[in-house]
C-alpha cells in the first residue's frame, strides 16, 4: 500500500510500508553506509524477527522508498513514543534513514523526512526526533539543512 509519492531529481518514488521480502534489501540499505557497521544479512533469523515485532506494533512504521523499476531504493523507521514530560507530548523518533548511494543528493532523502515530519504532526506528535553516529558528518549537515538542531548529547551502551 502506498502511503504516498514523491519526487526527485525528474522520477517519481513511492513510499510505502515495508513488507517482509523487503527486508533482504533494507539490510542490504543499512550495510550500505559511511561507517558500514552493519552486518545483518538478508537470511538473517533475528532480522525477519524483528521485521515481525516491528510490523506488528502500531506505534512503529517501517517504510521503504520504492524507484521507477520497482526497486527499493530508500528506507526510515519511525516510532511514535508517548510521554509525561512536555505536558504527556508524544514524540516521533526517526531512524535508519538510509538512501541508496547513487542517488543521495537528489532530494529522496529531504522528501522522506519532509513526509516523516507531516506524518508526525497527523499522529499527534508534538516533536520529531532523531539520533546520527557521531562519525557521519554528512548526515549532520542534511539534518540541519531540514531544520533539526544538535540540542542533545546521546549515550549507547551495548548489551
Amino acid at each position: 500500500m502506498t502511503l504516498t509519492t514523491i519526487e526527485a531529481s525528474g522520477s517519481r518514488y513511492a513510499l510505502r510500508r515495508a513488507r517482509r521480502d523487503d527486508v533482504a534489501a533494507i539490510l542490504a540499505l543499512l550495510a550500505d553506509d559511511v561507517l558500514r557497521r552493519e552486518e545483518s544479512r538478508s537470511d538473517d533469523a533475528g532480522a525477519l524477527r524483528a521485521f515481525d515485532v516491528i510490523d506488528a506494533d502500531a506505534a512503529q512504521l517501517l517504510v521503504v522508498v520504492e524507484g521507477p523499476g520497482g526497486a527499493v531504493v530508500g528506507t526510515m523507521q519511525l516510532t511514535l513514543i508517548p510521554g509525561l514530560s512536555r505536558g504527556g507530548a508524544t514524540r516521533m523518533q526517526i531512524e535508519a534513514v538510509r538512501v541508496d548511494e547513487s542517488l543521495r543528493g537528489g532530494g529522496i532523502g529531504a522528501a522522506m523526512i519532509e513526509w516523516a515530519i507531516a506524518h508526525a504532526r497527523e499522529r499527534g506528535a508534538r516533536l520529531v526526533q532523531l539520533t546520527s553516529d557521531a562519525r557521519r558528518e554528512a548526515a549532520h549537515r542534511f539534518y540541519e539543512r531540514l531544520g533539526f538542531s544538535p540540542s542533545h548529547v546521546g549515550f549507547k551502551l551495548a548489551l
